[in-house]
């Protein structure tokens, strides 16, 4: 995602570019590897380390996994953040899938409701500088995460 000059809210970049704020659908493993694509951009629109947007990157990928996964797809949203005199990139993943019964416990290292490592959840919390998870059962389940440059 390209972003113009100035404070990273205003719209533009090359046709196909998703403007900032604008959800993204997840509804296949190609929107997985796009996801990736848009958060890595606007993490380095940002200013974040390369380090730092590999953390988000990272993040990001787990939870769009998990939303097309667990949540049957849903959406993202990435926007540049800011104040306070930090800069950052905020992401929202989206879903009205089965929800999460028992937050805590999937937060929890190892815990799995699958096939996989059991590290998707706990893994970007920790790779993040803010994790919000909000959940219902037979509602669906909105995650928001944010990386701060240093």
């Amino acid at each position: 995602m390209t972003m113009p000059p100035g404070d990273g809210t205003s719209g533009g970049g090359p046709p196909g570019e998703v403007p900032p704020g604008e959800e993204v659908p997840i509804a296949s493993n190609d929107d997985v590897v796009r996801v990736r694509q848009l958060v890595r951009a606007a993490a380095a629109a940002a200013g974040l380390s390369l380090v730092d947007q590999t953390k988000i990157v990272t993040a990001a990928s787990e939870l769009a996994r998990n939303t097309y996964a667990h949540g049957g797809g849903g959406t993202m949203r990435v926007e540049q953040a800011g104040g306070r005199g930090r800069r950052g990139v905020r992401i929202v993943f989206t879903d009205e899938g089965p929800g999460i019964a028992d937050v805590e416990r999937a937060l929890g290292e190892g815990w799995t409701s699958g096939a996989g490592l059991g590290l998707g959840l706990s893994g970007a919390r920790r790779l993040s500088d803010e994790f919000d998870l909000r959940s219902e059962p037979g509602k669906g389940t909105t995650v928001t995460v944010a990386k701060w440059s240093r």
